[in-house]
């Protein structure tokens, strides 16, 4: 082997498992033939990279199919040393279909200056294309003749890039799907409906993409849909004083289809003002179920389920969490004052709610022990984000003050679990139940409850299932309980 051309060869290797610039990602090199060519990065789930994300592994592909109308970024990289002057880098862009289907900023020329070793191609979509096109572009030429116009190779030049515009899918979900609030006339709350694939504004802005269920009076405005495509913010004002601390005020918001939109993921948002009840923060019994040394910290719990036709306890665990709330929350306890005095960095726990999700991703914890209830269900968490109840219990110590036992609520709300494959529909549920808790050895929490889940096409009605959940791996054997089981359902 010529050991010349092995140096070269090793020298693009290298050049392409390297850092990001501030739009998408360069490719710093000390090679001494500059080059420039689209440094177009996907993930394995074929969604493309962009800042700050970043990756030492993937390579540049040469296609893209499209079935977004959120902005494309196409970044191009010119592998250099630092630029002693501005480089231009002129490009075409054409289509097989309708050129007015799309628009591209900059419209022909790219410039690269000093450090600055990537530009971007943004495509953006004001309108759905008819028909399935192709979008062409090319480097075509640079103002300094010694830059080298697509890779150093002969077989993955990376100077054309081509995005294929498939079939269109353009969904929306709530990110969250409970508010809780105050009561006051007045308060305000915004919440956001996100587009994963981005949204045409002309579709949706005179489109009625809500149907409601109101327990009390309020306005609903939105901010003005802008250049960002990714969500829409919505302000909610409370237009009357709900203060009576017996009941419990509720309104439900729910997304619809509408023609090009599919609701998915979370589609009701739930706003309470729940019953008030005196209690103690010092009894903090959340506390006693998390803990934020241990980034991997799990409950475990056993619920009556059916195995192969028979009733028995079924054990799973689920990595636990608190719940994050403001200082001004009336059940707020802090958790960190970060070792400062300054008060604004302090981080408050609510004393009573803990709630399960993951450590980090896209996936799903196993709240409740539901991936066992259902079969062919989606564990990621855009399509199933009933998976991680992110505020699932709530504690209410006896007399308001007791370090040791007193009952236990499951939060009344709508959860969305979707079965696999696209363009599913999300089956919402209705969770609720009760039970108390006690520590039953010293430091070894129990709690005991019934959950209830509710949905007409699924279980016909409401189930319930009988629950024992612990802070600690080991805990005694439960004995059999003499009573019916849900079974699985196949979604």
């Amino acid at each position: 082997m010529n050991p010349t051309k092995f140096i070269s060869v090793l020298s693009i290797v290298i050049i392409l498992f390297t850092a990001c610039s501030k739009d998408d990602y360069k490719l710093d090199s000390k090679s001494t033939d500059p080059f420039v060519r689209f440094n177009f990065l996907v993930s394995s789930s074929n969604v493309p990279l962009e800042y700050p994300a970043k990756s030492t592994s993937l390579l540049p592909v040469s296609t893209y199919e499209n079935k977004s109308v959120k902005t494309l970024k196409v970044p191009v990289t010119l592998t250099s040393t630092t630029l002693k002057s501005p480089v231009k880098v002129n490009f075409s862009a054409l289509t097989s279909g309708d050129a007015n289907s799309f628009s591209v900023e900059p419209t022909s020329e790219l410039l690269f200056e000093g450090n600055k070793l990537t530009d971007t191609i943004f495509l953006s979509f004001e309108k759905r294309w008819a028909d399935k096109q192709s979008i062409n572009l090319k480097l075509e030429n640079s103002s300094d003749p010694e830059i080298h116009i697509g890779n150093l190779n002969s077989y993955a030049l990376n100077d054309t890039f081509t995005i294929n515009l498939g079939d269109i899918s353009t969904t929306y979900t709530f990110p969250v799907n409970q508010f809780i609030i105050k009561g006051e006339v007045g308060e305000k709350i915004d919440f956001k409906v996100n587009f994963p694939n981005g949204f045409i504004p002309e579709e949706i802005e005179n489109a009625s993409i809500f149907k409601f269920l109101n327990g009390f009076d309020y306005s609903l405005t939105h901010d003005d849909f802008g250049d960002n495509r990714n969500s829409v913010t919505y302000h909610l004002t409370l237009l009357e004083d709900i203060q009576n601390d017996d009941v419990r005020y509720q309104t439900n918001i729910t997304l619809i289809n509408i023609p090009n939109y599919i609701a998915t993921g979370n589609i009701v948002l739930q706003i309470v003002k729940p019953i008030k009840s005196s209690r103690d923060i010092q009894a903090n019994p959340a506390s006693k179920f998390y803990d934020l040394s241990n980034q991997y910290y799990l409950t475990y719990g056993e619920n009556w389920f059916d195995k192969s036709g028979t009733c028995a306890w079924q054990a799973y665990n689920a990595f636990t969490f608190p719940v994050v709330v403001t200082k001004d929350n009336e059940n707020a306890i802090l958790y960190n004052d970060k070792g400062t005095t300054n008060l604004n960095d302090d981080v408050y726990h609510d004393a009573f709610k803990i709630g399960f999700n993951v450590v980090s991703g896209t996936s799903t914890t196993n709240s409740f022990n539901l991936k066992r209830w259902f079969t062919n269900e989606s564990t990621a968490s855009a399509s199933s984000p009933g998976f991680n109840i992110t505020s699932a219990l709530e504690f209410f110590p006896e007399n308001g003050n007791s370090k040791t036992n007193g009952s236990v609520l499951v939060i009344p709300q709508s959860i969305a679990i979707t079965a696999t494959g696209t363009g599913k529909t999300a089956h919402i549920i209705q969770i609720s139940g009760e039970g108390t808790y006690k520590e039953i050895s010293a430091g070894l929490f129990e709690i005991s409850f019934e959950l209830k889940l509710e949905n007409e096409e699924l279980f016909g009605g409401t189930v319930t299932s009988q629950y024992r959940m612990y802070n600690n791996k080991t805990y005694p054997k439960l004995d059999p309980l003499n009573e019916s089981c849900p079974k699985e359902v196949t979604l």
